[in-house]
């Protein structure tokens, strides 16, 4: 009988620790001090239980077998988050490296270590950059079969001073990742399953996605190219249907995206993914009533709303071993 896991990335939206937190970096102590203005303890927790309470449902209210996150301060707000997770039935364990974000804000896995041995991990540097984290690289094996999976978990810079403005940082961040997936390839065959997965702040149509990273809606130009490192854009469909996962000015756009390798697609594939299985988790009070996120938000610019979870909704998938 096949075993299914479910796969999840989520970006927290600013899910900092504590204002006065003793696992603050020293360097982004000044950086941040505004931003976390008012961010009490008590803040921090509600914020938690929110965001645990919808990691609950996932999976049929199993909850994910593997989580990527992104904008989370530090490996203290992560466990945290895998802490008040304990209500599930499982073992969480976490894959994490302090990265150097001028706001102090990182990239995480979650995997159930019944299920998962983390085998590597990697944070990749991006030299070139422009308020953009560490591209995230976690090696897993599943414990059932010993099938290796490679997930590569991206935040890409942001569009706050201006798409076309910040567009040259983002391709600098996609040409990384081709980068990577190329070494990858080199280093453990062109057939290994890798699964990408982010918040890119471009759309599937974006150049730095397309032209960059390779990403793309054509499966038969990742399946026929062995010597290819594109990757097939999972989220095109519902792009193309336009759903979001973030809403800009009322509207709907695509962020964060799930990408795979001709890893899991070609005749001798170890791992599937489930046809079907991609989607836009958006459970009903996770929505305002135009259906954008019910964003959580921060005290210092008064958008604090306590019955709210991510300014993002979550993607899933499921593969199939």
């Amino acid at each position: 009988m096949p075993e299914e896991y479910q796969i999840t990335w989520w970006n927290l939206e600013n899910f900092f620790d504590a204002e006065n937190s003793p696992y603050r970096e020293n360097r982004i102590k000044s950086k941040i001090k505004t931003e976390v203005r008012g961010w009490t303890q008590k803040k921090v927790r509600r914020k938690t239980a929110q965001l645990s309470k919808i990691i609950g449902m996932l999976n049929d209210n199993k909850g994910p077998d593997i989580l990527g996150v992104c904008e989370i301060e530090n490996r203290n707000v992560l466990q945290m988050l895998v802490n008040s997770l304990n209500f599930l039935e499982r073992d969480y364990k976490i894959a994490h490296e302090e990265m150097k974000d001028g706001r102090g804000i990182d990239i995480g896995l979650i995997y159930d270590s019944k299920k998962f041995k983390m085998t590597k991990k990697f944070s990749h540097w991006i030299i070139r950059r422009n308020s953009t984290r560490d591209i995230l690289q976690v090696n897993l094996t599943i414990k059932n079969s010993e099938k290796e999976l490679i997930i590569v978990c991206n935040h890409w810079p942001s569009r706050r001073e201006g798409e076309t403005y910040t567009e040259p940082f983002r391709i600098v961040a996609a040409d990384s990742l081709n980068y990577f997936i190329q070494k990858i390839q080199q280093i453990r065959g062109k057939k290994i399953p890798i699964l990408v997965m982010g918040d890119f702040n471009d759309t599937p149509k974006n150049k730095s996605i397309m032209q960059y990273a390779l990403g793309t809606n054509q499966l038969k130009r990742v399946i026929k190219d062995n010597n290819s490192t594109r990757l097939y854009n999972l989220m095109n469909y519902l792009y193309s249907k336009k759903h979001g996962t973030y809403f800009h000015k009322s509207k709907p756009v695509m962020l964060d995206q799930l990408l795979a390798s001709r890893g899991f697609f070609i005749k001798s594939s170890t791992l599937l993914i489930k046809p079907r299985s991609v989607k836009i988790e958006s459970f009903q009070e996770m929505k305002n009533k135009n259906n954008s996120p019910k964003k959580f938000g921060r005290p210092i610019n008064k958008t604090l709303n306590e019955n709210g979870y991510s300014d993002h909704f979550p993607i899933s998938l499921i593969i199939v071993d």
